[in-house]
């Protein structure tokens, strides 16, 4: 056996408990979950082949639009905003004293659990005595509006939530991308006379643009999945403004118990999910721009 023969078998052998992890415990459930999503099944009794009967249910079901329209509008308020934000956020704290600290209280939130961060929430946004109401009133002479049983309101509330919890993981995302931009560029633009803002403008953002349009991916993968927040804090309502696709998914599931109708649903979410990403994809070869 020649070197690049055992070289090569001690890479597979090596990359095998990965393959296994993704064969078991992301490609086996999804094949099952495309072959549920044909059948009819109340969890219990046998399982009723009725082919695409499931997801024409979907399409016709007013639920279901209404939680696709929900997830989106929760997505356009989550992503640009979170990555405005943490861009701003990353550069402040880029070349700041203390900056450790700071990365570790901005990081916090990431690390805590979804439950507990929705809990914390559902009191600060509570209309009668949540604390963001209560400084409204006090500062600013301001009532504060019933965050999270106005129908207007709920969803950029839940999405205020969330810009909050997932600032500190983008925030680090764009750290790592500043400190890989090599500081000749700089130099060279101060030489030229250019401005602060225009050196972040055309050399911070454009090599950024690699950790940005990562960064975006993730973001709207998150966004689109959406349900501890809404289950927690609103139960889907107030008359299912929150309802999301993920809730939607768990309604037919452990409640009507209707899987197959379940499985059709988080098809769906993964076809949705798979064409955003292959299109943004396809439109990074436009704006993301390798080096630096």
């Amino acid at each position: 056996m020649n070197k690049r023969v055992s070289e090569g078998l001690w890479g597979y052998f090596f990359i095998l408990p990965q393959m296994i992890g993704l064969i078991v415990f992301a490609l086996i459930p999804l094949v099952s979950a495309f072959a549920l999503s044909l059948m009819k099944w109340d969890g219990f009794g046998k399982k009723q082949f009725i082919g695409f009967d499931n997801f024409k249910d979907q399409f016709h079901n007013p639920d279901f639009i209404l939680a696709l329209f929900n997830t989106a509008w929760y997505t356009l308020l989550v992503v640009p905003v979170g990555i405005f934000l943490a861009v701003l956020v990353a550069v402040a704290l880029n070349k700041v004293r203390g900056k450790v600290v700071y990365r570790l209280f901005y990081y916090m939130p990431v690390v805590t659990s979804s439950i507990a961060v929705s809990i914390v929430w559902l009191w600060l946004l509570n209309s009668d005595f949540g604390i963001i109401n209560v400084y409204l009133k006090q500062w600013f002479g301001i009532q504060g509006p019933d965050w999270l049983m106005n129908r207007k309101l709920v969803i950029p509330s839940i999405a205020m939530l969330s810009v909050w919890w997932g600032l500190g993981g983008n925030m680090v995302l764009f750290l790592a991308g500043l400190q890989g931009i090599s500081s000749s560029y700089y130099e060279a633009a101060q030489i030229d006379g250019a401005s602060k803002l225009r050196q972040f403008w055309h050399i911070t953002l454009p090599l950024l643009s690699p950790t940005t349009f990562f960064a975006t991916i993730m973001s709207i993968i998150g966004s689109f999945q959406v349900f501890d927040q809404s289950f927690v804090m609103t139960g889907g309502g107030p008359a299912k403004a929150s309802y999301t696709i993920v809730y939607h998914i768990y309604q037919l599931a452990f409640v009507d118990f209707t899987f197959g109708k379940s499985a059709a649903a988080a098809v769906i979410l993964f076809a949705i999910i798979l064409s955003l990403t292959l299109i943004q994809m396809h439109i990074s070869k436009r704006w993301v721009h390798y080096g630096g």
